[in-house]
């Protein structure tokens, strides 16, 4: 039986991280819409729900990652290679930040939306994709974590970042240099790159199309950005409101919070009033 190739081993393990993440989508989505209402219980319910399927999707990626190195390794030494140990914890905790707090984040951009204005059913939509944002970057965290143990542990010091045929203009730009295997490969929301040990004789053809930069993100690590864009939040998109505008989200926050309150919604509501009151 003949071995595959490289590029067969890079094919196939993309094709089966795409597999793990949309299964792990398809749940969290039909769980969301599901809900009859986003109060703290439903929220609290979502988030019991959702949770463990997000993080039995990260060990699994991290398991395929550490398979799929192993592989080329072997491929490429002639001899078994076994797949490095996936640190459970190293990757179920990567963000630093507990898994209940980062997964409430989708009601806060519902609970938010409603402060803006937006429909009921906008809102829901907004929080669902702020849902997906958020499984799509834990599945891409885990990859690129046990990436990077997987090549110290095989004694791997450098590796290039191997795009998709559907890659962004982010990727291609960052796939025109080679990584230090001590260092998190760059990701972005949405980003589906896979990685590739750099070795003696390997033919490595970089490619440019436009400008990247590299942004560490507290809790996600490096992130690829256009050059100038910063990161941001409630805080920074409220400084940049007239207190008009504030005043109007905040008069609808407070009509909503009557039929749909939540410490969500509380805190939204606290948050407006004081950046308010900072103008007065």
């Amino acid at each position: 039986m003949s071995q595959p190739t490289p590029e067969q081993v890079v094919l196939g393990h993309r094709a089966a991280l795409n597999l793990v993440r949309e299964r792990v989508l398809a749940f969290a989505r039909t769980a969301w819409r599901a809900s009859a209402s986003y109060r703290d219980a439903d929220v609290a319910r979502l988030i019991a729900l959702i949770t463990p399927r997000v993080q039995a999707g990260q060990l699994q990626v991290a398991g395929l990652t550490s398979a799929y190195i192993a592989t080329l390794a072997t491929l490429r030494n002639g001899v078994l290679v076994a797949p490095a140990p996936v640190d459970r914890m190293g990757i179920l905790d990567a963000r630093g930040t507990p898994v209940e707090d980062v997964y409430r984040r989708p009601a806060t951009a519902l609970y938010t939306s409603l402060a803006d204005g937006k429909s009921f059913g906008d809102a829901v939509a907004i929080g669902l994709g702020v849902l997906g944002v958020l499984i799509e970057t834990d599945m891409q965290m885990a990859n690129v974590r046990q990436a990077r143990d997987s090549y110290i542990s095989q004694g791997i010091t450098e590796y290039i970042r191997v795009t998709s045929g559907a890659a962004c203009k982010l990727c291609i730009s960052a796939s025109s240099g080679v990584y230090s295997s001590d260092h998190l490969m760059p990701i972005h929301p949405g980003c589906g790159c896979t990685t590739q040990a750099v070795t003696s004789g390997m033919k490595f053809t970089p490619k440019k199309s436009g400008q990247v930069s590299i942004r560490n993100h507290g809790e996600i690590g490096p992130m690829l950005t256009k050059p100038g864009n910063a990161f941001t939040g409630p805080s920074a998109y409220d400084a940049s409101r007239s207190v008009e505008q504030l005043q109007t989200a905040l008069d609808s926050l407070v009509v909503s919070a009557q039929k749909f309150s939540s410490v969500g919604t509380e805190a939204r509501i606290a948050q407006l009033r004081a950046e308010i009151a900072s103008r007065s």
